[in-house]
């Protein structure tokens, strides 16, 4: 097994350990890979990951997958076979199992009933608040997301033109992040004009810009398998007095939480300069959404940047910064970077220009 995979089953392990268990089925198919290396989608199929506290882990595979050489014990079912009997016949029955919170019911009830005695123990973070810190291998491949994102984010801002269709727009998106080696986008990419911006997750459709539209790009790539995300809002001519200054108000919002960031700082307090800026200015009620989320293999991993969440903030966590002021009817501007959390603030992945602009002329 790699170093890499080695150092990062040993930070699972002492999570386990802090947890009260000394075994854990791991089957979400990123944290496979992030552990072993093996990259598999098993759909239907049974894919499973058995970690022991300390001795060698086992890989649960099927034949069909494309694994020629596993990195550690492995062993091999069909789709005639029981591979829940053949896990059942490796774990510990008389200790706590860690459970992945992705294991279909199909495959974890049967091997309840096979070991009735046994505990299980919804175990996911211990894997989950691993990801979450990336090390220096990730750190660099979400570094490249984040820039065919800003590449292809400038194109996109002088691609755009009145008279295009939102879903023109985004179709030229897509297409410009697979010129750049991308294996796609990380997200459905919304292109919102006018009205269309105050909704947050609006896809896009043929609505077609004119002088006076707000301009919203919500984009994000997958390169080399992780996820960048970030979110622009110019006009399609001069914006009017109150359209510029919710931009600016908005702007100064992000880059007030993003200030505020190094280790020890709480989530929750991320989101309150950014939300508290946006309330004292009257436009609270039209924040209806947290700060951020946390990104790496998925564009919405476990963790969030919300009022709730009071975790605090550690190195080489990466998660976005994405206040939103969103007015039913007229307009929405939305300015988001990733930031990835250092030893001592932050670094800013996206480096595009977030003051408001003229678009589409």
């Amino acid at each position: 097994m790699e170093k890499i995979h080695a150092e990062r089953i040993a930070r699972v392990r002492t999570a386990l350990e802090s947890c009260g268990l000394t075994q854990m089925i791991v089957c979400d198919p990123k944290s496979v890979w992030y552990l072993t290396g093996v990259a598999v989608e098993p759909y239907e199929r049974l894919l499973a990951l058995y970690l022991p506290a300390a001795g060698e882990p086992t890989l649960f595979l099927n034949k069909l997958f494309n694994v020629p050489n596993p990195p550690c014990q492995a062993i091999w079912h069909t789709d005639t076979d029981a591979p829940v009997e053949q896990i059942a016949a490796v774990v510990d029955a008389g200790k706590p199992l860690g459970i992945d919170k992705e294991w279909p019911a199909r495959f974890l009830i049967p091997l309840m009933e096979a070991h009735p005695a046994m505990p299980v123990k919804l175990a996911s973070d211990c894997v989950d608040n691993c990801r979450a810190c990336k090390d220096e291998a990730e750190q660099e491949l979400m570094r490249t997301a984040s820039h065919i994102n800003d590449l292809v984010n400038e194109e996109a801002k002088h691609y755009v033109k009145a008279g295009m269709t939102e879903r023109q727009v985004a179709e030229f998106i897509d297409a410009r992040f697979r010129a750049h080696g991308c294996e796609g986008p990380s997200f459905t990419t919304i292109v919102s004009f006018g009205a269309n911006a105050a909704d947050p997750h609006h896809e896009p459709d043929d609505t077609v810009l004119k002088e006076g539209d707000c301009v919203l790009f919500d984009m994000g790539c997958v390169k080399d398998r992780y996820c960048s995300d970030m979110t622009r809002t110019w006009f399609c001519g001069q914006p009017t007095e109150k359209q510029a200054a919710v931009h600016d108000l908005v702007r100064r919002a992000n880059e007030a939480a993003e200030a505020l960031i190094k280790p020890g700082v709480k989530l929750c307090d991320l989101d309150a300069a950014a939300r508290d800026l946006i309330t004292e200015a009257g436009y609270g009620e039209y924040f209806n959404h947290r700060l951020g989320h946390f990104i790496g293999q998925t564009d919405h991993e476990k963790g969030d940047v919300s009022s709730a969440n009071r975790t605090e903030v550690r190195p080489g966590m990466i998660f976005s910064i994405e206040p939103g002021v969103y007015l039913p009817g007229e307009f929405g501007v939305r300015v988001e970077d990733l930031v990835l959390v250092t030893e001592t603030g932050c670094e800013v992945l996206n480096h595009n220009d977030k003051h408001w602009d003229v678009v589409g002329k």
